[in-house]
């Protein structure tokens, strides 16, 4: 399928990047037309893969029969994995020492303590639920992590189900999610049945998170939530509509939009009176941030400085099947040379946690700058593995003695809580999510669709589904985040007011629900009083 031609979109400052592919429309440099036009926020190149097919054949044609109908063997397999989560540890008392230990110098707390919003954690819980859920919340992690039976034992001496009146969606999901947890599978069975009739892709918001989650608890129960993540990165389109769901999803979302233009702003202020730049990114995908950033170096009065690019990604990774690093490399080196900035890509195709400073070839003279764009949350650390791949890779970074290291993350503890309480967290975080979305495209857009199932389904499942090792998205706080830069020896340095009076300005564009806030240097986008997404800057 070839990109639609569109006028140019005005720049901003920092720019908006282009999506630039193998194949669509190309001008005399070899370079794709960006995808959208100069209407500031509305797409104009519709995803049409898997749009006309239905809400189950999404999911239940994927190999994974036992999901519809959960087999004794699946069942069982459910019950050991939940013994797993505490057992492993105790039988392994020095991993549980070491993991509680930096637990406790991380002042690990699965509450959102840090959302400067003040949103309530029970916001999206309904009557004699919330105060046992926001009991469960609250708790602390390092002691809930081995102690997760009683708290669910709790809930459900506090529970009174009323069938007086049918049940929500989300109600169901609560009461699912809840059954799970105790290890009543009978019950979350029936109840899987029953949302499957209420949900749907096409419908409102809480529908459409509930067909989601729905399947996530139906992998949960059946023990396949791994095979179901992998049958939905399976099941994603070709290469162009998978990038462009991506660009959509980055258009019509400012928060992940501005994410990426804050850490920009924030590189462009590290650049100034330096001629010689060299940036590290340990998660490049398909360069579009660097798209960007290119452009603003161009339009700077001053020269630019000499910029070399070192894009670190998985060779394995699906992403790679548009080309490989060096097919980015080689668009963002066209585009330099035609804006006339000096620029220069090194490929460094490897999985993260095995990258060493040898491989990355930084030089006297350059100003070395970092960029984690929502990268550290797919490293294991120490709830999963004695090998902290998280804070270990944070260590390496620093003793590089960079001028600026930047991330960007999602806002929300998806990592230690137990599942329960992390259900709940997903929940409320992708209901905002999903809403912000609805606010942004008619309900009937083919767009917003895709952009659901390609970009965010696949996650959802395996934050629901999933345990130890298979689970490898795992979100934390900007507390948590903050707390794992100071140990690692970095220092907060806060965002320039340029920066934060210009994203302020861009993001009232589209829509007056979405907010701004600054809190310990870092920078919290949020919709409607909850974050979702924080963007920082450490030296």
């Amino acid at each position: 399928m070839s990109l639609v031609r569109s006028a140019e979109p005005s720049a901003a400052t920092y720019g908006n990047p282009k999506l630039y592919s193998l194949k669509g429309s190309h001008d005399s440099a070899g370079l794709s037309t960006p995808i959208f036009g100069s209407d500031k926020h509305k797409p104009i190149y519709l995803v049409d893969s898997y749009c006309d097919e239905s809400y189950e054949k999404y999911f239940l044609d994927s190999p994974v029969e036992e999901l519809i109908h959960p087999a004794t063997s699946g069942i069982s397999d459910y019950l050991k994995n939940q013994s797993l989560d505490t057992s492993d540890y105790n039988d392994d008392m020095v991993r549980l020492k070491l993991q509680e230990l930096e637990r406790a110098l991380l002042g690990d707390n699965d509450v959102d303590e840090d959302d400067v919003f003040g949103a309530d954690l029970s916001m999206e819980i309904d009557g004699e639920w919330s105060e046992p859920i926001r009991a469960e919340l609250l708790h602390d992690s390092p002691k809930e992590s081995t102690s997760s039976d009683s708290n669910i034992s709790s809930i459900s001496s506090n529970k009174e189900v009323s069938h007086a009146s049918p049940r929500t969606p989300k109600e169901l999901l609560i009461d699912c999610a809840a059954a799970l947890s105790e290890g009543n599978i009978e019950e979350a069975s029936t109840i899987i049945n029953d949302l499957r009739q209420k949900v749907s892709i096409q419908g409102d918001p809480s529908q459409r998170i509930a067909a989601y989650m729905v399947e996530g608890l139906a992998a949960r129960m059946a023990a396949s939530g791994k095979s179901l993540y992998k049958a939905l990165k399976c099941k994603e389109p070709p290469s162009d509509d998978r990038l462009a769901a991506m660009q959509i999803l980055f258009e019509i979302c400012p928060c992940f939009k501005f994410g990426f233009m804050s850490a920009n702003g924030a590189i462009m202020e590290a650049l100034k009176d330096e001629k010689r730049v060299h940036i590290i990114d340990f998660d490049i995908n398909q360069g579009n941030q660097y798209i960007a950033l290119i452009q603003t170096l161009a339009k700077q009065s001053s020269k630019p400085p000499f910029l070399r690019l070192t894009g670190i990604d998985d060779p394995e990774s699906i992403q790679r099947a548009t080309g490989g690093l060096e097919i980015v490399g080689q668009r963002l080196e066209t585009l330099a040379q035609m804006l006339g900035v000096p620029f220069e890509f090194q490929a460094v195709p490897s999985r993260t946690s095995v990258v060493n400073p040898s491989m990355l070839d930084c030089r006297a003279g350059e100003a070395l700058i970092v960029n984690f764009a929502f990268l550290l949350h797919h490293m294991p650390d120490e709830s999963v593995s004695t090998i902290n791949q998280r804070d270990q890779l944070l260590r390496m970074v620093k003793n590089l003695n960079p001028k600026l290291v930047t991330v960007v993350e999602q806002d929300v503890n998806a990592n230690t809580a137990p599942f329960f309480p992390r259900f709940i967290a997903a929940y409320n975080y992708y209901s905002v999510v999903f809403e912000s979305l609805d606010a942004t495209l008619p309900r009937e857009s083919q767009d917003r669709m895709n952009v659901e199932k390609q970009c965010l389904a696949k996650d959802i499942v395996n934050i629901v589904a999933c345990e130890g090792e298979e689970r490898v998205e795992r979100y934390e706080v900007a507390g948590k985040w903050r707390a794992r830069m100071m140990m690692a020896g970095f220092k907060s340095c806060s965002m320039s007011p340029n920066v934060i009076d210009m994203i302020q300005k861009l993001i009232k564009q589209y829509s007056d629900r979405y907010e701004l806030k600054e809190e310990f240097g870092a920078l919290h986008f949020g919709w409607e009083g909850k974050s979702l997404i924080v963007s920082s800057a450490w030296r």
